[in-house]
């Protein structure tokens, strides 16, 4: 074969970044917390992929290597959760580079949107031009698709975030509240005892993982 040596520009070198972690898998059954036994599932992303908003990514490894310099639990937690919505920008960028463009494609495009933008003020006007679609005509595919309304899904996701900080975590449910979207945390306390049957603190109360630091 033929051997091919390329140089890059001394004045704009090439950049890498490199970023090990592990993984866990975690679910709730029954009200409860679970760590499966055994193998757990394969990671969603392997080999190599071009990102479409790479100054987006640069930005979140950027915090992520800012904080990993730095120590504390409080710090840990914040390196943890910017972790999270690296990986997760990853996933979703990927997942959008396959979608073809039908109407359905279109739903699951607003679906993982809402899932990176859920702290955000989200109205359906904006998600059915998104979509390409008229606001009736999406509120019924979503429906038809996913099984709630585009704003039941939204406080669903919004809900099961703040269900995860509450179990993981000693933050201030002020702060809980306005990290899932909600500026108001008595609202959101009414919220989340509607679709969970009990109040945050009351959950906090039942779900907190002990020996948090």
């Amino acid at each position: 074969g033929m051997t091919v040596e390329r140089t890059t520009d001394p004045n704009d070198p090439l950049e890498y970044g490199f970023l090990r972690f592990h993984y866990t898998e975690v679910y709730e059954e029954k009200e409860q917390w679970v760590i499966p036994c055994g193998e757990i599932s394969p990671f969603p992303l392997s080999g190599m992929y071009t990102i479409h908003n790479a100054p987006h990514l640069i930005d979140l490894f950027e915090q992520v290597h800012q904080l990993w310099q730095q120590r504390g639990h409080i710090t840990a937690m914040r390196r943890n959760l910017l972790l999270q919505d690296l990986l997760l920008f990853l996933v979703l960028d990927f997942r959008t580079q396959k979608i073809a463009g039908d109407a359905t494609a279109a739903i699951e495009h607003t679906q993982d949107y809402m899932a990176t933008h859920y702290r955000e003020a989200l109205f359906v006007d904006d998600l059915a031009q998104m979509a390409g679609l008229s606001s009736s005509h999406y509120t019924r595919l979503f429906r038809k698709t996913i099984g709630y309304s585009p704003i039941d899904y939204l406080t669903h996701l919004r809900v099961d975030r703040a269900k995860e900080m509450l179990a993981l975590s000693h933050y201030r449910l002020k702060l809980i509240a306005e990290s899932v979207g909600y500026a108001d945390e008595f609202y959101f306390s009414r919220i989340f005892k509607k679709i969970e049957g009990m109040s945050p603190r009351d959950y906090a109360k039942k779900h907190r993982v002990k020996d948090l630091p």
